[in-house]
């Protein structure tokens, strides 16, 4: 993982801690692995998807219990993001607060990072 020694590559705000640790007991699964794929109308989407086994390939992050693993190709592309949980009127959700997005689409579904 590219990363500075002694500081994660992401970070979890409590919210988003929280849902995460709600979603970890809910489902009995290990946490949520977290990645990117082609996509969208900027290029670029994140994944999120429950994981029941670690891949040793994964870049393991735990907070306080809540545990996420950045697949291997969405390593470079997630070092130094900030993951948080919103709660509003008409939606609730994940938020990528990311460092190296360059452009993101209105509908904030899509990314573009910079260098692409």
């Amino acid at each position: 993982m590219f990363g500075i020694p002694g500081k994660p590559p992401v970070s979890m705000t409590p919210a988003a801690q929280a849902q995460i640790l709600r979603l970890m007991n809910k489902g009995d699964t290990k946490g949520l692995r977290i990645g990117v794929k082609k996509g969208g109308c900027a290029g670029m989407e994140y994944t999120m998807d429950y994981v029941d086994a670690i891949d040793p390939m994964d870049e393991v992050v735990e907070q306080n219990g809540a545990r996420v693993m950045i697949a291997p190709m969405a390593q470079m592309f997630l070092f130094g993001t900030e993951i948080d949980y919103e709660t509003g009127l008409l939606e609730s959700g994940f938020k990528f607060n990311n460092p190296n997005v360059a452009e993101a689409c209105g509908c904030g579904e899509s990314i573009k990072f910079t260098g692409m």
